[in-house]
């Protein structure tokens, strides 16, 4: 299953405004999940594609085909992959413009 891996610049903004989000994604087709440490467990590589980023807007990721491990006690599943509401410390979706 193809995993990709990226940096949520947003979460790390806000962290340094005194927030403590988790600053990792990692996406598959079946679900998203937010992270601060990840080890991938076999070949993958480092993609930079800034005129087709990702539909979160991110232009780097890791991609792999490998197993993923996340190891962090507080990784957390994205809201709509659970159906339940964001958590009161993410930050809230912004509309595009």
């Amino acid at each position: 299953m193809k995993t990709r891996i990226h940096v949520n610049q947003h979460n790390i903004r806000a962290n340094a405004k005194g927030a403590d989000l988790p600053v990792l994604t990692v996406k598959t087709y079946k679900q998203n999940r937010r992270c601060n440490k990840v080890k991938v467990h076999g070949p993958s590589e480092v993609v930079y594609s800034p005129d087709k980023p990702l539909s979160c807007g991110a232009k780097v990721w890791i991609e792999t085909e490998a197993e993923v491990e996340i190891d962090d006690p507080r990784a957390r599943y994205s809201e709509w992959v659970l159906g339940e509401e964001r958590p009161a410390d993410w930050p809230k979706k912004r509309n595009k413009k």
